[in-house]
């Protein structure tokens, strides 16, 4: 009999339906799938649920300014965030809809048991109700309020912005108040409950501190959601019906509760921090008042901001995923997604952070490792890798350290659900795998035939570094660890996280594959106008008026002299291309005293000549080999005495010394100086 596997639930917050979703709902979408994956690769039977909550007057209103029926536009919306999601690779194990026949009766048997047992009753409610928020506000949880002549309000705004409407209607009542006592003790018992706990203390003091109120569950002014079965004219409120998903799921309610019995309590609740409060307030009530055991935790993410605040259509500054995976591959975007967002706080989306980390972390630091390790391996070893090695250099346990070092760390931090420091933890090893590189120099171990062994060594240390990245990266990129695994010769090894190790690499020599760059470069200037060109007509007329203004300010900027000569406009200086290299050799030119010729490591194969005036400076220039320099790597190559010069080294003069701007060894060789 096969052993049983540990299980883990995770759920997503189900989507609202009102309009289309943006990059920043498809992060907690991604984050849960990227917690869901990793915890299939450490041996879990996961159930992943996610899905929409369809009921509401806001939906009704919607559908009605459409001309449609609410079902059918649930319907429509439900099948594109389906789509979305299948375009995103999200692995979840269900998708539910609050408008599905078994959700409904589940939702109106657990009302009906919760008012038998008399946590809710009938009453009347008169309060703010903001149909955006489908909440209700006092008047002194307003955050702007609007008063007549004679000084008696008449509406105002929730703390969302959103405006509000005085509803005054029969309603069926929780008894939250009852409850507030037990909860606190609970949250004192389970610091961990809410995550990151700064949560807990809002939940707290803004909440439960002032007094938990009485939470109206029921509407008779609208008829899109579920029927209070002993008294229909009743709608369910939205809150126990959206709630309740994450237990209906599996079953609850139902006679088929296997998964229920098997699943629950949920490991962790993902939800935006907008909708915390629902999630460690009225559901833990809930489910106490059920007889039934709370989550393990709730985990309160921030929100993924534009430069000026929350994504919004009024601001003209939504960034849609489809357009991202379409142009820039779906790995990209779950990388940014899951690197941008720092943990339980707030990131920021800019389309010159997107290509930036694109370009830097994937095409220079990742894409280039794998790159220029397949191409060696493929010209010093005819393209085999062999798994046991015996030969070593001195650099070969310290890389084999931090990777097994990283492999644990990573789990560390994927457990924590930190999903940027655990990439952060994996591109040490993709650094330090770089500086190997360039710490063995495999190009002169291959010009002696003595340094055979070391040289193999080396690219079989290389092959086993990238196997090790590729198997932590599963969790957050879901193509590019298989192609990695591809151009090492590995098609089809099936990696787990839980026995990840750097010596595991398969003893039987394997075949690698020329393949083609998995992170192309992007061209700065071009992708950052095409993602600024996706956002709404209001967004492109702002965006002209502000660049016209900045124009303007340059041009009259441009017409000043500073320090004596005329400034360049930033279009001359792009079209500089300085490259981080490293000096292989340093000498004399024949019959020129006053140049020096250098043979440096660029990051390309064939590497670059480059000769330089300074020869005055630097009588000794073999001292120099090792040191890592920027040139300029595009100015066209000229001859100098007979010999190519391929560049030109950056370097800085003061009262009349010349000095090399030398910079750190860590930086990788071909890196982009920006």
């Amino acid at each position: 009999m096969a052993e049983q596997k540990p299980t883990f639930y995770i759920t997503s917050p189900i989507y609202y339906p009102s309009g289309k979703l943006h990059i920043g709902n498809s992060y907690t979408t991604i984050a849960c799938d990227a917690e869901a994956r990793f915890k299939r690769l450490m041996g879990y039977d996961v159930f992943y649920l996610t899905g929409t909550d369809e009921h509401g007057l806001k939906i009704e209103e919607k559908a009605e300014k459409l001309g449609k029926d609410p079902q059918t536009y649930v319907d429509e919306m439900a099948d594109g965030i389906k789509k979305l999601w299948k375009l995103l690779d999200i692995s979840n194990t269900k998708f539910i809809r609050t408008t599905d026949d078994y959700h409904e009766a589940a939702v109106q048997k657990i009302f009906e048991k919760l008012l038998a047992q008399g946590d809710i009753y009938l009453g009347e409610y008169e309060g703010w109700y903001s149909v955006s928020d489908e909440e209700y506000f006092t008047e002194t949880q307003l955050a702007e309020v609007y008063h007549d002549d004679n000084g008696k309000v008449i509406g105002g705004k929730a703390p969302s912005g959103h405006e509000v409407q005085l509803v005054k209607e029969e309603s069926y009542f929780f008894k939250m108040s009852k409850y507030a006592d037990w909860l606190l003790d609970y949250y004192h018992q389970h610091p961990n409950f809410i995550q990151p706990t700064a949560r807990m203390n809002e939940m707290i003091n803004n909440f439960i501190k002032p007094g938990l109120e009485d939470l109206a569950v029921s509407r008779t002014t609208f008829n899109w959601g579920v029927k209070v079965k002993s008294d229909p004219k009743h709608v369910v409120y939205v809150w126990i019906d959206a709630l309740t998903n994450y237990i209906t799921a599996l079953g609850y309610g139902s006679d088929d509760d296997g998964n229920f019995k098997k699943y629950w309590p949920a490991d962790v609740h993902m939800v935006g921090k907008e909708i915390v409060r629902f999630h460690t307030i009225y559901w833990p009530i809930i489910l106490h008042s059920l007889g039934l055991e709370l989550p393990k935790q709730v985990f309160g993410h921030g929100w993924l901001l534009m430069k000026d605040g929350k994504m919004s259509k009024s601001k003209g500054n939504v960034i849609y995923p489809e357009t991202l995976v379409e142009r820039y591959g779906l790995d990209a975007v779950r990388y940014y997604l899951l690197r941008a967002m720092p943990y339980g706080n707030d990131g920021v989306f800019t389309p010159e952070d997107f290509v930036d980390k694109v370009n830097f972390d994937l095409a220079n630091d990742l894409g280039n490792l794998l790159n220029r390790t397949v191409a060696m391996i493929n010209k010093y070893e005819d393209g085999k890798v062999v798994g046991n090695t015996s030969a070593s250099t001195e650099f070969d346990a310290d890389l084999e350290k931090t990777a097994n070092e990283t492999v644990a760390e990573f789990k560390d931090l994927m457990n924590q659900m930190h999903f940027s420091d655990a990439l952060q933890a994996t591109w040490k090893l993709v650094s330090r795998a770089n500086k190997y590189i360039d710490e063995t120099q495999p190009w002169l171990l291959a010009k002696d035939e003595s340094k055979s062994a070391e040289l193999t060594d080396v690219m079989s240390n290389l092959a086993k570094s990238l196997r090790v990245i590729a198997g932590l990266l599963q969790p957050i990129m879901t193509q590019a660890p298989a192609k990695i695994l591809g151009q090492l010769g590995l098609d089809g090894e099936n990696l787990q996280i839980d026995s990840l190790s750097f010596d595991d690499f398969p003893e039987s020599s394997q075949v690698v594959a020329k393949g083609t760059p998995i992170f192309p470069r992007l061209d700065v200037d071009q992708e950052v106008s095409f993602i600024q060109g996706e956002m709404t007509k209001d967004e492109k007329k702002k965006g002209r008026a502000a660049m016209e203004e900045a124009k303007k300010a340059a041009q009259n900027k441009s017409e000043q002299v500073i320090d004596g000569k005329k400034p360049i406009r930033i279009e001359a200086f792009d079209k500089i291309e300085l490259k981080v290299a490293q000096i292989k050799a340093a000498g004399h030119v024949e019959g020129a005293d006053k140049l020096l010729k250098f043979q440096l490591d660029d990051g390309t194969e064939e590497g670059r000549q480059i000769l330089s005036g300074i020869a005055k400076w630097y009588p000794e220039p073999e001292k120099l080999v090792g040191k890592k320099v920027i040139i300029v790597a595009n100015l066209k190559p000229r001859k100098m005495r007979g010999e190519l010069s391929q560049g030109m080294l950056l370097s800085a003069e003061h009262d009349g010394e010349v000095k090399l701007a030398i910079v750190p060894d860590d930086l990788v060789n071909g890196s982009g100086v920006e």
